[in-house]
């Protein structure tokens, strides 16, 4: 007996509710896995096809099928009822104060592409925007001899990124500060800023399916064409930037809206698993030669 045949049947019924997917997973089979998986108390790594040597419990079944009602009924994200989400193959705690780690920048942290782009003396970075605290752990993991800084707006968001940096045992080098932006920063300057701000724009945040809209709008919404947050950050980021350092911004879909609100902007676009177009990268001295014009 292998597990393959009960994740079939989720996966089945999953497709059938016609949800939709984004929150850690793509697709109906995959989102399935993960609820079995979980419900199992298996590694996400389990081999699927593999037979079982000890027969699930009949609880265990038991509770991925109350979990794939829930998802189907409620259509909430199965991160928020699984309380768990993954990025670049680390764990987070996830609730419905802040929205689930998904950001594209987590790869280009990850896999090393914009260390080129860093000062050589980098020992100090901000997360902006930080929600649950996912990149700012990233980034501790990834420049081990860096402190950061993560900022949020949402004392709820900073809770959940609380309980994270303390789950990563990360205390002593992520320190969490309240405030809109920049703002909370003080004078503080950094070798790099990574910011994975609101950035949906009204007619999109008028769309977005119930998975979505289950995520706080406050960490979603950017204004009429996304770039209410991001235009005072792209005017005031070179003040907090060292020599040699950058801006890391993601902006998801709304790369025409970016050029048309920046158009004296030469970013440099990185390529990631949704190809060149959604993350940006912007040195300090980019930021002060478009001030200037």
């Amino acid at each position: 007996m292998s597990l393959a045949p009960f994740v079939a049947k989720v996966a089945r019924r999953l497709e059938a509710a016609r949800l939709s997917y984004g929150h850690g997973t793509t697709c109906a089979w995959d989102e399935a896995a993960w609820l079995v998986l979980h419900a199992l108390g298996l590694p996400l790594a389990s081999d699927l096809g593999a037979a079982v040597t000890a027969p699930p419990r009949f609880s265990a079944l038991k509770k991925a099928v109350t979990l794939m009602h829930a998802r189907i009924a409620t259509r909430t994200p199965l991160a928020y009822l699984l309380r768990e989400a993954w990025l670049q193959g680390v764990s987070f705690y996830v609730d419905e104060r802040c929205i689930v780690p998904r950001s594209l920048l987590a790869e280009v942290i990850a896999d090393a592409s914009i260390d080129p782009w860093l000062p050589a003396d980098c020992r100090h970075a901000l997360d902006l925007c930080c929600g649950g605290g996912s990149l700012a752990i990233l980034a501790a993991l990834a420049w081990p001899d860096m402190q950061i800084d993560a900022v949020d707006i949402s004392a709820d968001a900073l809770e959940v990124a609380r309980i994270n940096v303390a789950r990563h045992s990360l205390q002593a080098r992520i320190h969490l500060l309240a405030g809109d932006g920049l703002a909370a920063c003080g004078n503080a300057c950094y070798g790099l800023i990574i910011c994975n701000p609101p950035y949906v724009n009204d007619e999109s945040m008028a769309r977005l399916p119930p998975e979505y809209a289950a995520e706080p709008p406050l960490a979603l919404a950017g204004g009429a064409d996304g770039m209410d947050f991001i235009r005072p950050l792209i005017a005031n980021a070179a003040q907090h930037l060292s020599e040699g350092g950058a801006l890391l911004l993601e902006i998801g879909h709304e790369r025409e809206h970016f050029e048309a609100a920046f158009p004296h902007l030469a970013p440099v676009w990185l390529d990631t698993s949704a190809g060149i177009g959604q993350v940006l990268l912007l040195p300090r001295d980019e930021l002060l030669h478009a001030a200037s014009e």
